[in-house]
């Protein structure tokens, strides 16, 4: 695996999100077991694990769509679950979520799409501003001249490209990416991942990507964290984590690729 000098400045002095003894369990099923993680500013964090190993839990509730069963979860000075209505809108407006399948509106254009959360969510913006925000956005992506297409007419990496500049449109602090490269080919995929380090680079974002690409990993992020029977198992670089002799990582190593 091709492996990209990562050179954005971090600044671990400032915690943007604060994962201490988090529990989650479902029914009779327990998903996530005393997780502990702090992701500094200006971060790219990977969350690495296999299918239904908790990875979507634990985003969901960064931003307050479950709540923990016990623990605590600080995401930009706010307790999460201790939030609602206002407040935990505000917070979540500070966030970009990008979704494993893009969740694009497939009656809207492009630029309908994009303005969408734009206009919901920011009041008495002139149409040539609206038409500014999403110019910008669609040129950080690359696809500056998809304004007027229907998501229909898109190919699958030009989708993933859109949605992620949907969740730019309202300038994020932090970037919460779901399975970025799932569903495609291995050229298309060099280029979301070179993409979300262009958006860490220009809008300083801190990111926390949900994946279990490994070359996805290695080539976005400053750390990874293994997550494993439901608890992160080790955090560190990609070479920290995966220089081991540890079963259960040499396995899940094996695993990404045989998948």
């Amino acid at each position: 695996m091709e492996n990209l000098q990562r050179t954005h400045t971090i600044d671990k002095d400032e915690t943007v999100i604060s994962i201490k003894g988090l529990y989650k369990s479902f029914d009779e099923l327990d998903v996530l077991k005393n997780v502990n993680l702090d992701v500094f500013k200006g971060e790219n964090v990977a969350v690495l694990g296999k299918s239904g190993s908790g990875k979507s839990v634990l985003i969901k509730i960064i931003v307050g769509l479950l709540r923990p069963d016990k623990g605590e979860v600080i995401v930009l000075g706010k307790e999460v679950d201790k939030l609602a209505g206002k407040e935990l809108d505000d917070l979540r407006l500070r966030i970009g979520f990008s979704f494993q399948s893009s969740a694009l509106y497939d009656s809207m254009s492009v630029y309908q799409n994009l303005a969408f959360p734009l206009t919901m969510n920011v009041k008495h913006l002139t149409k040539k501003q609206v038409d500014v925000a999403v110019a910008e956005a669609l040129e950080a992506v690359g696809l500056a001249n998809k304004s007027n297409e229907m998501p229909a007419d898109l190919s699958g990496g030009q989708r993933k490209r859109i949605g992620i500049a949907r969740t730019l449109i309202l300038k994020p602090e932090i970037m919460l990416y779901d399975e970025p490269t799932s569903g495609l080919d291995p050229t298309t995929s060099a280029e979301i991942n070179a993409l979300i380090n262009e958006v860490q680079e220009r809008y300083n974002t801190s990111s926390v990507i949900i994946t279990h690409d490994l070359t996805c990993a290695k080539n976005t992020c400053n750390r990874v964290a293994m997550l494993i029977e439901g608890a992160f198992l080790k955090v560190g670089t990609f070479e920290e984590v995966f220089n081991t002799e540890d079963e259960q990582i040499n396995n899940f190593f094996s695993y990404n690729f045989i998948q």
